[in-house]
């Protein structure tokens, strides 16, 4: 199905509860839709929905499925032993992946795609911020963008799209952009492409997507692997060989100062709250998706000031003088070393408490050394087992297998009703919690643990 049915009512969602899945039921939503969903367990996710009048329920039964649904969206992390996806498929209600109901959305708008490995929720959320009040706009973000506490942004009529662009199964190439931004292009989701080049194609095709006369802005060292004979502006933390970049980069009260020169001039004197040279970097990137569409200068310095960043990217749990703790969303090896390397850089004086929660068996196998080298550059290493999410269990691959790997001593494995009693115990002043499985339901509990 490569298009919506008509006269939509009713909405059924297989996997609610999804970052990208919640987004689209709140847009059904402003639709006047009725929306209803299942999703496996409940979290912060689900909770908000019900909120907003929003029906989720949390056991797989296909009673709960409205016999008048127009249209069912899944999320491919629902597994074909599923109940209901089972009756949707016997019964032939229309059903459709999340990411064809994007391309759907998308073929009447202007569309800005961002797309990558990583940084692409924080350069979505940080041009949804800059585009907000100047253009008509739409924007799906795979994150909860902390300066409107929601993933998604909507006006009714709306004639611009801002969409997260998501390579995981190839769900980008369901996209068609007028303007296209890639950010980096690191192996990962070998489940479903096996090698690295196989990814590389890919983001290939997504960029050969672009709409005639569009343009694609990437990150400069991405050039060599990308085939693309329409317009590219690069961009690079602070290498002036490129159409933009950051200069006289410095740390003033714990917020970064940095000038963005762009192909027409430059911006001066911006200031930064958010950590992290990765996240100056976005900015850049960000800032080269508003100099397309012709934003002003001044509106550019003045809301990347206010930006706020997205929750659980390198965000500030707690920041006291005797204890930081920083969650974040590192799942891959050089997510996890960016964040560190971050956190060094603006706490030189502390020792880093490190917690990661390896994602995906297939993920950590394959990535097992990559891993170990960066988190070998924390202080201490504190290892929870392995998140499955849609996998089942690969033998020889557990925590245990990835702390052989690492080669600082101060490391071990904890059951997650061990964490808060073992960092009581040591008294840490910096502590990083990383991963994009459950870990993040330990985060309050850490919170409450160590407040005053």
């Amino acid at each position: 199905m490569n298009q919506l049915p008509e006269n939509i009512k009713t909405v059924y969602f297989l996997g609610i509860g999804g970052i990208g899945m919640s987004a689209l039921a709140r847009y059904f939503k402003e639709k006047k839709c009725m929306v209803s969903g299942y999703d496996k367990t409940p979290s912060p996710i689900t909770d908000k929905l019900l909120t907003e009048e929003i029906d989720v329920h949390f056991e797989d039964n296909p009673d709960f499925i409205p016999d008048e649904a127009d249209l069912v969206i899944f999320t491919t992390a629902i597994p074909t032993s599923n109940k209901e996806m089972q009756y949707v498929k016997e019964k032939q209600f229309p059903l459709m992946k999340r990411s064809e109901v994007l391309g759907c959305i998308s073929k009447d708008k202007y569309t800005i795609a961002i797309a990558g490995s990583h940084g692409k929720t924080s350069i979505t959320s940080m041009a949804s911020l800059l585009f907000w009040e100047q253009k008509r706009l739409l924007s799906f973000i795979g994150g909860i963008a902390l300066n409107f506490k929601s993933n998604f942004l909507y006006e009714a009529d709306a004639d611009c799209l801002i969409v997260e662009a998501d390579e995981y199964d190839r769900s980008f190439l369901h996209l068609h952009p007028d303007t296209a931004l890639i950010s980096s292009m690191d192996a990962d989701h070998l489940d479903i492409y096996e090698t690295g080049q196989s990814m590389v194609d890919a983001f290939n095709r997504f960029a050969n997507n672009i709409k005639s006369g569009g343009c694609l802005i990437l990150k400069s060292d991405l050039l060599p692997r990308m085939h693309f004979a329409g317009k590219i502006y690069t961009y690079n933390l602070n290498n002036p060989a490129n159409d933009f970049y950051a200069s006289d980069i410095v740390i003033k009260e714990e917020r970064y100062q940095f000038n963005i020169h762009t192909p027409t001039g430059i911006i001066e004197n911006i200031s930064f709250q958010t950590g992290g040279l990765h996240n100056v970097e976005n900015a850049v990137a960000a800032t080269a998706l508003a100099w397309v569409q012709q934003l002003p200068f001044e509106w550019i310095k003045h809301k990347l000031s206010e930006y706020k960043g997205v929750k659980r990217r390198f965000e500030y749990i707690i920041c006291r003088d005797d204890l930081i703790y920083i969650d974040d969303y590192a799942h891959h090896p050089n997510e996890l070393k960016a964040a560190i390397q971050s956190a060094k850089l603006l706490h030189p004086t502390r020792k880093i408490c490190g917690i990661f929660q390896p994602h995906l068996y297939t993920r950590t196998r394959d990535f097992a050394d990559d891993f170990a080298r960066s988190l070998d550059l924390l202080d201490e290493i504190i290892l929870l087992e392995i998140y499955p999410a849609r996998e089942e269990p690969i033998e020889g691959v557990d925590a245990q297998m990835l702390l052989n790997k690492i080669k600082n001593p101060a490391k071990g494995i904890l059951d997650k009703n061990e964490l808060i009693p073992y960092l009581k115990s040591i008294h840490p002043n910096l502590i990083i919690s990383f991963g994009a499985g459950d870990i993040d339901r330990l985060v309050e509990k850490i919170k409450t643990a160590f407040s005053l």
